[in-house]
């Protein structure tokens, strides 16, 4: 039989996972505290990060990734996580920005800081549209698609786009310049870096 899902064992501090996010990422430290105190982010004691998913107040789903920047990276769903609850969180306004990874959605949020905290924000961990449908609400008025910008990418974004079509829900493709928003975030951080140096 499956194992019943559990949350892995948090470490003492979460010093290790916010150096890899501010440091190795170039997410901001307010992004970063923000779902920590949503209860939604901590580090484990493997020094992994830990990405939450919430179904009410029971947690349903966690994306496990490592903070060693050497050799392989490590991520994966642990056993039992419900997809249709991935790392996410809802906001008050009637937009939702969806993400294949939880690192591409705190970065979009460190390019994109305004009102960040009206949107709704869904990680799907991959390319499923399960957490998707399942964030959906009565009043969802928009979905921004912000998927990788790669074939796995713009293919999902399409079979997203059309199942929401097909309920009535507008939506919008947010493509990153590069592969993903992350990657967007850094090179925006080199640049303004340079930017600096140069003055």
């Amino acid at each position: 039989a499956p194992k019943p899902f559990a949350l892995p064992e948090p470490y003492g501090t979460m010093r290790r996972m916010y150096a890899y996010l501010m440091r190795q990422r170039h997410v901001d430290r307010e992004v970063i505290s923000a779902f920590v105190h949503e209860k939604l982010l901590y580090e484990d004691e493997h020094h992994n990060c830990v990405f939450v998913g919430m179904d009410g107040d029971i947690a349903k789903h966690a994306h496990l990734r490592s903070t060693n920047s050497e050799g392989k990276v490590f991520r994966m769903n642990v056993e039992g996580s419900e997809s249709a609850h991935s790392f996410h969180k809802d906001g008050t306004d009637k937009s939702l920005y969806v993400f294949e990874a939880p690192i591409d959605l705190l970065s979009h949020i460190t390019l994109y800081p305004y009102g960040w905290q009206e949107h709704s924000y869904v990680a799907c961990c991959g390319t499923s549209p399960i957490p998707v449908m399942q964030m959906l609400k009565p009043d969802t008025q928009i979905v921004y698609l912000c998927l990788d910008n790669d074939d796995a990418g713009h293919k999902a974004s399409e079979r997203m786009a059309e199942q929401l079509r097909e309920r009535g829900v507008m939506t919008e493709r947010l493509v990153p310049e590069l592969k993903d928003w992350n990657e967007d975030l850094l090179r925006a951080q080199k640049e303004e870096l340079a930017l600096c140096l140069s003055l």
